[in-house]
């Protein structure tokens, strides 16, 4: 058990996560800064509602509503040398994906296996949504984590990451074929 949560706590947390494929590791969030715990906020000006808007600057994820609000998420970004920004869409989503590195990641660490299969200790968490520019993979991902620690940091190679209980949150909210853009 987190030593920060009350056993009430955690087992009401963990029910939420009852009938995953894996275990959701649940986070104490009083260990990160409070402004990265998921909130509603004014929504950033001049998206329509549906739109991913990732600020890597400020390390914040936000889900434009129809009301002039926003669901926001703290999250990890792309390290230096790795950051990537743009406009994409949503191309597909994936429950428990298998990670598979990319060359360039093969290239800097020879080691890594091919495929990491699903599971609470692959990179990619509980959930994933890729994203596509004209029709096709960016191999640049919005998914969780099994590095919870990251968050709120530069730690990726280039991806978006979240605390797994955030992106199942996240998943569940936005929408195939959803606009996102990365600043």
């Amino acid at each position: 058990m987190d030593p920060g949560l009350s056993k009430s706590e955690l087992e009401s947390r963990q029910r939420a996560y009852a009938n995953e494929a894996h275990l959701v590791k649940i986070v104490d969030r009083r260990k990160f800064d409070p402004s990265l715990k998921p909130t509603i906020v004014a929504a950033p000006a001049g998206y329509s509602a549906g739109t991913v808007v990732v600020d890597t600057g400020h390390k914040f994820l936000y889900l434009v509503g129809s009301d002039g609000k926003a669901h926001r998420y703290g999250i990890a970004v792309g390290a230096t040398g790795h950051a990537w920004s743009g406009k994409a869409v949503i191309g597909r989503k994936a429950e428990w994906p298998a990670w598979y590195p990319t060359d360039d990641m093969h290239a800097q660490t020879p080691q890594l296996p091919r495929r990491i299969e699903p599971g609470q200790h692959n990179p990619l968490g509980a959930r994933a949504l890729y994203l596509y520019q004209n029709g096709v993979d960016t191999l640049y991902r919005i998914h969780g984590t099994s590095e919870p620690w990251t968050i709120g940091t530069e730690a990726s190679s280039g991806c978006i990451r979240m605390l797994n209980e955030d992106i199942i949150d996240l998943y569940d909210r936005a929408s195939n074929g959803a606009t996102v853009v990365v600043l």
